[in-house]
């Protein structure tokens, strides 16, 4: 793993049960995080967390917030709490790049304001983990290149300007795919992250860092980006929520590019509250990003205003069957879709079986991606520091050292140059709006409120695969406005405890986030589908238990539990 800037910590703050070993097991609970090793039934090793006042294994804002007002928590106790989860167990999944060496700095700071004059802002003290295309002035960034590995912009991203204000401490920098270039999370920079709920697979991407870090409980919230479906990608293999807004709701000034056309920002959570909260601080007008110009006069007071347990109740929701598969590999994902319209139907849905005529056709060859990247890229690199290696896309090829997995598409960037000449391109941009009338087409003809499909047809696809078959078009290639969350898990397996998380999407109107999220919010309530991760962690234990083993452990014992744990390592016994 490629892990830099790491604060020096000491060992977590856990006290330790340590019994017979067999299998190595990790899940953050309702009171911590919790650490087992199973033989048969029996427990045989738990860390629980030394601050029982707060749901820390799943801490929300709300939960955090009571924590201080009660006075039981700090926010220096927060910060040393996630910075011992990540130290601790990032080993296992490598979804960060970077640690905030100044967090416990910025955590002392907001303790003395909140003793003064009470919390700074709706995220006060509350751990963001940046995706690493995110300009942040205190840490590099470098979308996943080794050729950035040491640059630190000026100025932070604006939207990270705006999480700071709000109280948010930046903890870390999550892993992407490089310079987001496609669905699996993997970089020159930092490798292959992998999924918490299926070790052998991706945690789709290209936000996958932020989405495995927030499902192992490494922050609270995650910052994330959506050119194809980015954000909604790691959301629904990770059992998160994450929104993709209408084109210009939330600036992008200060984000790595990928396409001027397609690209969105994007929040992760574990629940609706906090992604409607964390979208609240993000959303607004930018000079830096023109087209938050047209958000003027469309944000309400709060994005958590409408959100009510009965919020489905006479929604006429439309499942579009386009986006079903129909091969045995789409069987689970198509179950558990099924299922949760069946669920919306009852508490209060009405469900509208629909499809839109052509679909095929008009989502066909719309990704502009490719085409503009090099003009988008060259035009952020103008805007960073007068000191970073390279100063055009093309300096980017030249020094070259790609992850093998985007090598293909960096070429085909390569051969664009005059937008202006590029009919193909043209033609492109054209029939997008042929996707947003026939959208809107079904939509008033069904009068519906929003529409409904999985996330991806198929589950989360294995390490070393392309991640194929997701449902980003309808959104990527309108502007319009997505937002998915945990639809179930597929059965379990041996390699998946707990099942492969299958992620649903709802998919509404420009400007329509706050109705979306609602329809979200009923369901999660009703549902409660979000469940955190239990991992196999015999082949990573040598890297990540050796730091949480309490003080009063004997070195003899500590050696006695490695070498165990060396020895099932080596002998597969998982």
């Amino acid at each position: 793993m490629s892990l830099m800037h790491y604060p020096s910590r000491s060992k977590l703050n856990k006290k330790l049960l340590i019994s017979d070993l067999f299998g190595i097991f990790i899940l953050p609970t309702s009171t911590g995080l919790v650490v087992e090793a199973f033989q048969g039934n029996r427990s045989a090793l738990v860390a629980q967390s030394a601050s029982e006042s707060v749901d820390l294994g799943e801490a929300t804002i709300a939960s955090i917030h009571a924590g201080f007002d009660s006075g039981d928590l700090t926010c220096t106790q927060i910060v040393s709490y996630y910075l011992d989860q990540i130290e601790a167990f990032d080993g296992v999944v490598n979804s960060l790049l970077y640690v905030n060496s100044k967090a416990l700095e910025v955590a002392a700071q907001l303790d003395t304001q909140y003793e003064s004059s009470g919390p700074v802002g709706p995220l006060h003290c509350i751990p963001v983990i940046a995706k690493d295309n995110y300009d942040t002035a205190d840490m590099p960034t470098t979308a996943g290149w080794v050729g950035l590995r040491d640059s630190i912009p000026l100025n932070d991203a604006y939207t990270i300007k705006r999480l700071r204000e709000a109280g948010a401490v930046i903890l870390a920098k999550s892993n992407l795919t490089e310079f987001a270039r496609g669905g699996t999370t993997v970089s020159s920079l930092g490798g292959q992250t992998l999924n918490p709920y299926d070790l052998t697979r991706t945690p789709g991407g290209s936000t996958g860092g932020g989405g495995a870090a927030i499902a192992l409980n490494f922050g609270v919230l995650a910052t994330a980006s959506d050119t194809g479906q980015s954000t909604r990608s790691p959301a629904s293999a990770n059992n998160l929520v994450g929104i993709r807004s209408t084109y210009g709701l939330v600036s992008r000034h200060g984000i790595v590019p990928v396409s001027f056309t397609q690209d969105n920002t994007g929040q992760i959570a574990r629940t609706v509250r906090d992604a409607a909260i964390m979208l609240d601080v993000m959303a607004g007008y930018d000079p830096g990003d023109p087209s938050t110009a047209f958000s003027l006069g469309r944000i309400p007071s709060s994005y958590t205003d409408e959100l009510d347990v009965n919020g489905l109740q006479g929604a006429r929701i439309g499942v579009l069957e386009d986006f079903f598969g129909t091969e045995d590999i789409h069987s689970e994902v198509n179950a558990v879709t099924i299922a949760a319209a069946d669920k919306m139907a009852e508490i209060g849905a009405e469900i509208i079986p629909v499809t839109i005529p052509n679909l095929s056709a008009l989502t066909a060859n719309l990704q502009v991606g490719d085409i503009e990247f090099k003009t988008a890229l060259n035009a952020y690199l103008a805007s960073r520091e007068p000191d970073i290696p390279v100063k055009s896309f093309d300096d980017v090829m030249q020094m070259g050292g790609f992850d093998p997995a985007i090598v293909s598409s960096m070429q085909t960037s390569a051969e664009f140059a005059d937008l202006s000449s590029n009919q193909d391109y043209k033609d492109r941009l054209l029939r997008r709006n042929d996707l947003r009338r026939a959208v809107m087409k079904v939509m008033a003809e069904n009068n519906l409120d929003a529409i409904l499909y999985p996330h991806q047809k198929r589950l989360v696809v294995p390490v070393g695969e392309d991640q194929v078959e997701r449902n980003g078009v309808l959104s990527n290639s309108t502007g319009f406005p997505a937002v998915t969350f945990q639809g179930g898990f597929s059965s379990p397996t041996e390699t998946a405890p707990i099942g492969v998380p299958v992620g649903i999407e709802l998919l509404g109107p420009e400007w329509s986030e706050a109705k979306l999220l609602k329809y979200a919010y009923a369901f999660e309530q009703a549902t409660d589908h979000r469940q955190p991760p239990v991992m196999d962690l015999t082949q990573a234990a040598l890297q990540t238990l050796d730091v949480a083993i309490e003080d009063e452990i004997s070195t003899s014992r500590q050696d006695g539990l490695l070498q165990a744990l060396k020895d099932l390592t080596q002998g597969n016994r998982i």
